[in-house]
């Protein structure tokens, strides 16, 4: 439920923070004063697009700030721990504007992208605006209120995959039957590619150890000369080191018998004497195994230059080659496939069948919900002053189907101008298509999971009795889920558990709008406003009253 909303320069408000409440409520207020821009500023805060437009006269940033209790979303706090959002009972949605037009977005106090606040809005709102009926002329407008009231939406993405899958068959058998003789040049000239580089046998890890092993070879005389000349001068020369240690040693191990100070110095030597014995044994076992092998070094070489020529021809590093060689025996495989004609068009069928098989669940799914669609709108339309008017959703098949299913959907109506079902688009006036509309909202709503429903002057082109409906469905549906509905209808407003008021006043030379919560007195002068306009009579007072009386 929407608990808190803080607005702070946006469009006419400066400052202004709004305490929801539970149930039915509704804004009013004199045209222009600005009773759309709380939803403008709730639309924003939810994700929507935005300009700097938006901001106050002479402000440097708008934000807006929503403040929700999810306690009762348990999809949406998962939601925001797979996030990495603090996922508690709380949440704040928070998103502010700069007078260049952009904007931040923060959840929980992290920041997040405008998509993170349209997914999140999902589970918490639903606006609808005072322009939906013109949406209920699309056609597309239409089946995706028919698919996202049944809730089928998975399936519908299925169909579309299908679809894609279908199409893409389709195109690959049309490709390979068109262009057979180039397909043919291009499976030539990759088989000889790849014979070379089998032929070739160069495995990734070779390159570097041919480098190591070809630098050793060339300078195997250099290594073996620096080798045996430090074998002289260590251990096997006159006057080598290791004897003159090792005598070194043996004196200072001597003397340390009158001096113990000279016996940490013995040890030194001592220690020093057997890691140059050590380095002596492995400079012997290295001069043993250092061979002058001019064959094994010209067969390096020229394993080198085989390599080297071929990444020159196909212009890759070496090291490519190898990952060059699975790039086009993949690409064989390919054209293998697409020149098998036979099996594309086994393709192409099984596809087919996959599309049509879900497309076909997709139907039965449909039809279901539009007949319980259809009788709830139905039965809805009698109360608002539409009796003998009767709510089809006929399902036209679609020759061959498409991404979205078998069948586009269109609304129609019955018994309003004849007892031939028509167009919707056709047959409302507006006045008709305004109730209508409004029929559809309150019973796709009841429906919804979000908890919160705005209602913006969705009640235009509608007045007298009907009114009073109006009111009284809302009051209903607001027994089940927070509403609030931006309204001129006094029927509607004396329907509400609580009611808003918005007046537009000028500070110096600034317009500014602020919305006072209305108490029992309140609410009296408001409704009567809305009755009797600008000079208010006890008549109309009483009037508000007993219309306030009803709730």
């Amino acid at each position: 439920m929407l608990q808190r909303l803080n607005i702070r320069d946006f469009v006419l408000v400066d400052r202004l923070e709004l305490d929801f409440r539970p149930g039915f409520g509704t804004l009013t207020g004199e045209t222009g004063a600005g009773k759309s821009i709380l939803v403008d500023a709730l639309a924003f805060v939810l994700g929507e697009r935005a300009d700097a437009g938006l901001l106050r006269a002479g402000a440097e940033k708008a934000e807006v700030g929503a403040e929700f209790d999810i306690a009762a979303l348990p999809e949406l706090k998962a939601w925001l721990a797979d996030n990495d959002f603090a996922a508690e009972d709380d949440l704040l949605l928070r998103r502010l504007l700069d007078a260049g037009g952009r904007s931040r977005a923060y959840i929980n106090g992290s920041s997040a992208t405008l998509q993170q606040l349209r997914q999140a809005a999902e589970w918490l709102v639903d606006i609808h605006g005072q322009h939906a009926h013109q949406s209920l002329l699309r056609g597309e407008a239409q089946r995706q209120l028919v698919d996202a009231h049944a809730g089928h939406l998975e399936l519908v993405r299925q169909v579309a995959e299908a679809w894609r899958a279908w199409r893409e068959a389709r195109e690959s058998l049309e490709r390979a039957a068109a262009g057979g003789e180039a397909l043919a040049r291009e499976r030539e000239q990759l088989e000889w590619q790849v014979r070379e580089l089998d032929t070739l046998a160069f495995a990734a890890d070779e390159w570097e150890g041919l480098n190591q092993e070809h630098k050793r070879l060339a300078h195997a005389a250099s290594l073996l000369d620096g080798a045996q000349f430090s074998l002289g001068l260590l251990a096997e020369g006159e006057g080598a080191c290791e004897e003159q240690v090792r005598t070194v040693a043996s004196r200072l191990d001597g003397l340390a018998e009158f001096d113990p100070a000279l016996g940490e110095v013995a040890q030194l030597v001592q220690s020093a004497q057997a890691e140059l014995a050590e380095a002596v044994s492995a400079l012997r076992r290295y001069a043993d195994r250092v061979d002058l092998d001019p064959a094994r070094l010209s067969e390096v070489e020229r394993r080198l230059e085989a390599v080297v020529g071929c990444a020159r021809k196909f212009r890759v590093s070496p090291e490519e080659l190898p990952v060059l060689l699975q790039t086009w025996i993949a690409r064989l495989a390919e054209l293998g496939e697409a020149a098998d004609l036979v099996k594309l068009e086994q393709r192409v069928e099984a596809a087919r069948q996959q599309y049509d098989k879900l497309a076909g669940k997709l139907s039965k799914a449909r039809a279901k919900a539009a007949k319980a669609l259809s009788d709830e709108v139905s039965q809805s339309m009698q109360e608002l002053a539409l009796g003998g008017g009767r709510f089809e959703i006929a399902l036209v098949p679609v020759d061959g189907g498409n991404a979205h299913g078998l069948e586009t959907v269109e609304f129609r109506i019955a018994g309003l101008a004849g007892s031939e079902a028509r167009s919707l688009a056709k047959v409302a006036s507006g006045g008709e298509l305004s109730r209508i509309s409004l029929a559809i909202q309150v019973v796709t709503s009841r429906q919804a999971s979000v908890p919160t429903l705005i209602f913006d002057e969705v009640d235009v082109g509608i007045g007298g009795g009907v009114a009073e409906v109006v009111g009284r469905l809302l009051h209903r549906l607001g027994r089940e889920r927070q509403v609030l509905c931006v309204t001129h209808l006094p029927q509607v407003a004396a329907r509400a558990d609580w009611q808003w008021q918005v007046a537009k006043f000028r500070e110096g030379e600034i317009i500014k709008s602020r919305v006072t919560m209305l108490d029992n007195d309140g609410r009296v002068e408001e409704v009567a406003r809305m009755l009797g306009g600008v000079e208010i009579t006890a008549t109309t007072r009483q009037h508000a009253r007993e219309l306030l009386a009803q709730r």
